[in-house]
């Protein structure tokens, strides 16, 4: 991405004020996530989707959610807001957010739309959109729906009777994405004789996880596949792994597989119970890739979370490792830019592009499982390929998001901080793009060391911030 083009990105999230770095989020019932904003929201899409229409093309919107309570009523929302300017929905239920992706293409729809908060609690919910091409909208593209919502008044743009849109629901739509997940994997190799233990996390991928391995040939051992409305994420999934790897030994499984609450995310767990994050797993594949001349520019893209280790490791292979700013859709527009084929996180948003326009923890499960299955090893020994430098990561709650480099003092403390950790090691402070979170992430050769640095930013952001 060239300098003038990242400028000017930076340019459009200052002047976001409803959408965060992945779509628009907060807590449910509380703006904007309440039922007139949704439908406004809802409108202010149908109308720039009729605006940027083919000739005679019939608007139509697919929406999914994941498993929260508040789902029933931001759909709802939505599908009114759409159907009142003269936009068709059509429901297709829990689906991992990958999934609406995929369907907003081979449905040929307009847009689709994941009602999620991925890894957060019940009480928050989101709505992340796609467009046509299956690629999560441009800031752009956010920017003006904004405008629409806070500025004009769209009662004025309803469509008159007769052109008023349907909501209906679509039954096979999970078995679509079933279907596709499954191409992923190759033909001449299948999963029998593994053992897998699949945490769902209580979320999206409840139903299509455990139907995607078992097809293939694994025995499945779920976890976390009873919904409520309330549990999704709570003690489960990628944020908490612990239970999964304690799974894993007493089943004996031969690898364990943790989706968060919209399956764009995954962590791993080996068969001797030990985790596997998104760098491991993204230097996995890289060096897969590579092997079989399938990774493009023999480049991978990467956040500023990734640990320095991952750029050692690739580097020492001839690879070279891309940084984008944090969030998939920031690592996906690298990816488009550069025409790269593998990008991912830490946090285990893993992007294959020439099977996803996003993360899908279920694909990335299934390309990790094909390294295993092709090198006839297993991911405790895969997973050697990557020695991780210690990091400490701090998250202060904040009331307001102030620009760092406005705090009285700031500049001097970070300097001093940096001067102290040396050139073995970095700093990282930014605020969370869907959370009121200050996040802290100190990284370098000494546990000791960091631990006191990222103490010492918790503490001075607390007297100057908090």
């Amino acid at each position: 991405m060239s300098k003038d083009k990242k400028l000017d990105q930076i340019d459009l999230l200052k002047k976001k004020r409803l959408f965060g770095t992945d779509g628009i989020r907060g807590k449910s019932g509380v703006y904007p996530i309440t039922p007139d904003m949704v439908v406004k929201i809802g409108q202010a899409l149908g109308v720039l989707l009729h605006k940027n229409k083919k000739k005679d093309e019939i608007v139509k919107v697919v929406i999914g959610k994941d498993t929260r309570i508040s789902g029933y009523m931001v759909e709802q929302a939505l599908a009114s807001g759409l159907n009142s300017v003269g936009v068709f929905v059509q429901l297709i239920g829990p689906m991992p957010t990958p999934g609406i992706g995929f369907l907003a293409q081979n449905m040929r729809a307009s847009a689709g739309i994941i009602i999620s908060a991925s890894h957060n609690p019940y009480s928050d919910n989101g709505i992340k959109i796609f467009g046509s091409d299956g690629y999560k909208i441009s800031n752009q593209m956010e920017l003006e729906i904004e405008d629409y919502v806070l500025n004009k008044n769209l009662n004025n743009l309803l469509v008159q009777n007769e052109y008023v849109g349907r909501t209906k629901r679509i039954d096979d739509a999970a078995g679509r994405y079933i279907v596709f997940a499954k191409n992923t994997f190759p033909l001449d190799i299948n999963l029998e004789g593994l053992r897998l233990v699949l945490d769902s996390a209580n979320g999206a991928a409840y139903k299509v996880a455990p139907m995607v391995f078992e097809e293939l040939g694994a025995e499945v051992i779920p976890l976390n596949v009873s919904p409520n409305g309330f549990n999704i994420n709570s003690a489960a999934g990628a944020l908490h792994p612990e239970a999964l790897s304690e799974a894993v030994r007493t089943y004996r499984a031969d690898l364990g597989i943790a989706l968060d609450g919209d399956a764009d995310r995954v962590i791993l767990v080996d068969e001797k119970g030990r985790i596997v994050d998104g760098d491991a797993l993204l230097a996995i594949a890289a060096l897969h890739l590579k092997e079989e001349n399938r990774l493009k520019e023999n480049k991978v893209v990467a956040t500023k979370m990734s640990n320095l280790a991952l750029d050692e490791c690739l580097n020492s292979k001839g690879i070279d490792v891309i940084r984008a700013d944090v969030g998939d859709k920031n690592v996906v527009r690298v990816m488009r830019d550069m025409n790269l084929s593998l990008g991912g996180e830490q946090s285990g948003h893993i992007i294959f592009s020439d099977h996803s326009t996003t993360g899908d923890g279920i694909v990335a499960s299934l390309k990790i499982l094909e390294v295993m299955k092709r090198k006839n090893t297993t991911l405790s020994k895969l997973g050697t390929v990557i020695e991780p430098y210690p990091q400490v990561q701090i998250n202060v709650k904040v009331k307001n998001k102030v620009p760092f480099e406005d705090i009285k003092g700031f500049d001097v403390f970070q300097k001093q901080k940096e001067e102290d950790l040396g050139e073995r090691g970095r700093i990282l402070v930014r605020y969370s793009g869907t959370e009121n979170l200050a996040r802290i992430l100190v990284e370098g050769k000494n546990k000791g060391q960091i631990s006191s640095i990222a103490e010492d930013y918790k503490n001075f952001l607390k007297e100057n911030l908090v």
